[in-house]
């Protein structure tokens, strides 16, 4: 049936509900052209106004995600399971979630993509393991799944294409920050492929998309809501980005700090948040009945190092040189190390992620369009994460670059941290959401 964008833009500007066949007929035919950039302008518009039911919202992502191929995993073996963040400086979860996982025999089935702006994507990260590719047919998709237990591969062009012509028009439109919006088009991504269960970790504060936890609350249920429309079972982490999440920033550095998260000497806020987005894998799937007991176990197996061994398996399964990683120092030297020092004495109470995040950039860990090149060598180290005592003089955080040192990195950097007197309580995990 044919309908018409007058009649459906008036309905959305008088908040009138829009059936799932006029919001199929929208998307198919903003995707072939029939439906102008400035008609959907004017229809975001109203959306980001009005809002969207749940079953408007469950429509749209139901129609982003039929624009294109959908993965058909069901020759994967066992249980399958996903883990997606909302983007954050230094993480890099799942590099340690998806082994540690899979070392319950949970099949990881992945999709990621590459970062812009401060937050990093995980396909740029595992591409410091020379010769990895995120380009892998079905075919090797799914025996890599199969064999190794885990697999991550790149959003092609042709994974839902209707979002990816959509966003591009909010970003340019002011309707980015409409929760339908960011509610379809995450889970539209996450949809293409079948999972047992998913867990979303939205990240909130100054160095996530999410500034406001009301707001990410909103995203989490509408999330969660789209979720249940399609029989899944989906569990969400609301976690603090405030500050950067464990002491690396950058791309081979945090693949280093996943590997060394897996042999028992990582940070504890990256465990913390890894253990519990994987224990709730774990008691969704019938694994463990309490959650508390399933978060427990990982960490054990964290401090046995039992599913480091995934991590390297599943690189090289990808033509990736893990050895790379495993002897860091020799193979990403940078020219330029420089050192940021504390000086006074007292306690690190907060660290600006977002500060961070566009320092790491600027020493060439990141991109600031989707044409730059990255740098892998390049990155932070925080010496002193927030909470830890720190004296004049001691080392806060350190930048390895490339580039020739600019001195506003300096002035920049001792303004993305505070030290006080008193110390204050840190919280990792805001809330979970099922």
């Amino acid at each position: 049936m044919n309908y018409s964008f007058s009649e459906i833009i008036e309905k959305k500007k008088h908040s009138i509900e829009l059936s799932a066949e006029e919001i199929k007929w929208l998307i198919n035919s903003y995707v072939k052209n029939n439906v102008t950039d400035y008609q959907m302008a004017a229809f975001a518009m109203a959306v980001y106004f009005n809002g969207m039911t749940k079953a408007e919202t469950l429509a749209l992502t139901q129609s982003y995600v039929e624009s294109g191929y959908v993965y058909d995993v069901s020759e994967v073996t066992g249980l399958k399971a996903d883990k997606h963040s909302t983007g954050g400086v230094g993480d890099k979860t799942s590099l340690v979630y998806s082994p540690l996982v899979a070392s319950y025999g949970v099949k990881v089935c992945k999709l990621s993509g590459r970062g812009l702006g401060v937050t990093g994507g995980t396909i740029d990260k595992l591409e410091s393991c020379k010769g990895w590719t995120s380009e892998l047919s079905k075919e090797k998709f799914i025996k890599t799944i199969n064999e190794v237990g885990m697999s991550i591969t790149g959003q092609s062009d042709d994974i839902v294409p209707a979002d990816k012509k959509m966003y591009a028009l909010r970003d340019v439109t002011g309707t980015v920050d409409s929760i339908p919006l960011i509610a379809a088009s995450i889970m539209s991504k996450k949809l293409v492929i079948d999972s047992d269960s998913l867990i979303l970790d939205v990240k909130v504060g100054a160095g996530a998309f999410m500034k406001n936890i009301d707001i990410a609350e909103k995203l989490a249920n509408e999330m969660i809501t789209i979720g249940h429309g399609y029989n899944r079972k989906v569990s969400i982490l609301l976690t603090d980005m405030q500050k950067p999440l464990g002491k690396a920033i950058g791309n081979a550095i945090e693949v280093k700090e996943a590997w060394d998260t897996l042999n028992n000497n990582g940070p504890e806020d990256l465990k913390e948040v890894v253990c519990t987005a994987a224990g709730l894998t774990l008691t969704d799937l019938g694994i463990f009945d309490k959650l508390e007991d399933a978060i427990s176990d990982c960490y054990k197996k964290l401090e046995t190092g039992e599913c480091a061994h995934f991590l390297q398996e599943f690189v090289e399964a990808q033509g990736g040189n893990f050895e790379l990683i495993k002897n860091y120092e020799q193979n990403f030297t940078t020219k330029n190390k420089i050192e940021v020092l504390a000086e006074e004495n007292g306690y690190i109470i907060s660290q600006d992620a977002e500060t961070i995040g566009l320092l790491s950039m600027e020493l060439g860990a990141g991109r600031k369009t989707k044409e730059d090149l990255i740098d892998f060598s390049a990155g932070i180290y925080l010496n002193k994460k927030t909470g830890d005592v720190v004296k004049t003089g001691d080392v806060v955080l350190t930048f390895y670059t490339n580039f020739d040192i600019n001195n506003d990195w300096i002035e920049k950097a001792k303004k993305s941290f505070t030290i006080s007197n008193q110390n204050e309580k840190q919280q990792n995990i805001i809330k979970i959401i099922r």
